[in-house]
């Protein structure tokens, strides 16, 4: 077994075609799951499993280039699987998300979230900002938190969707982190779905993870979080809000979102 993990990790180096492209899907923002994933779809005459990415990422030759800055951890040394505390008891199996409906997963209904946190370097104390992005329209919004209670971040979560009509803001998808444990009270408060993806599989919600890579152009881990201010989120959410997309066919997300957003008014009217 150890000769076979061996013999896949070669591949990267062996094919400097299939290497380049892994890199630079990597510095696109694409996660390795996103990347082999994608591979396979694709049926790549040379494919690799997103764990031989992982550990390529973190050999001589990936830290020669800091690739691990690309990926969605952003640590310098991986962590080890066991490493992770489990928090499964705190979601229950009805919210998993292989019971979302189709509709959600196919992008084919408006209305649907995914939330994150981005952190920034532990010296910087446990301010954070969450990071909330409609599927459809890619859509972000972004919010400053203190620290990373689940209370307080759902409150901003709230606040930030309760003025939208309810099929804006049909269902959030999370990750299993402690900072989003009081979904009960999200879901008592305005009504909003929640699920959650499986443990230690942050990819399965890889719109906002897409969002948080492409956010890092202005909230690098290096900036202090106490220092952004609201308007700063504001206008870090304009600016990508307005950039086109070649996903929406190079429209921007708000003009996909105001579209979307008027046709359930006129529906719900």
């Amino acid at each position: 077994m150890a000769c076979d993990r061996r013999l896949k990790l070669r591949k990267l180096a062996r094919f400097s075609h299939v290497r380049q492209s892994v890199i630079e899907r990597i510095v696109d923002g694409w996660s390795p799951q996103q990347i082999a994933g994608r591979m396979r779809l694709e049926h790549h005459p040379i494919s690799v499993s997103h764990e031989t990415i992982y550990k390529f990422a973190y050999s001589a030759d990936g830290q020669a280039i800091k690739l691990w800055r690309h990926l969605p951890e952003r640590r310098a040394r991986r962590r080890p699987r066991h490493a992770r505390r489990k928090h499964g008891q705190r979601f229950s199996s009805d919210l998993n998300i292989l019971r979302r409906p189709d509709t959600v997963a196919d992008r084919k209904q408006f209305g649907h979230w995914e939330c994150d946190l981005i952190q920034f370097r532990k010296k910087f104390g446990k301010a954070n900002v969450t990071s909330l992005v409609e599927r459809v329209s890619r859509f972000a919004i972004f919010l400053r938190n203190n620290d990373r209670q689940s209370r307080p971040v759902m409150d901003g979560l709230i606040q930030a969707l309760k003025a939208l009509p309810h099929l804006a803001r049909r269902s959030i998808t999370f990750d299993r982190g402690t900072e989003f444990t009081d979904w009960p009270y999200l879901q008592a408060s305005i009504g909003t779905q929640t699920w959650f993806c499986d443990p230690q599989s942050p990819w399965q919600k890889g719109t906002v993870e897409n969002t948080n890579g492409r956010v890092r152009k202005w909230l690098s881990r290096e900036v202090d979080p106490l220092s952004v201010t609201d308007a700063d989120l504001i206008e870090i959410c304009n600016r990508l809000n307005a950039t086109p997309r070649k996903c929406l066919g190079y429209r921007t997300p708000a003009e996909v979102f105001r579209k979307k957003l008027l046709a359930q008014i006129r529906h719900a009217g």
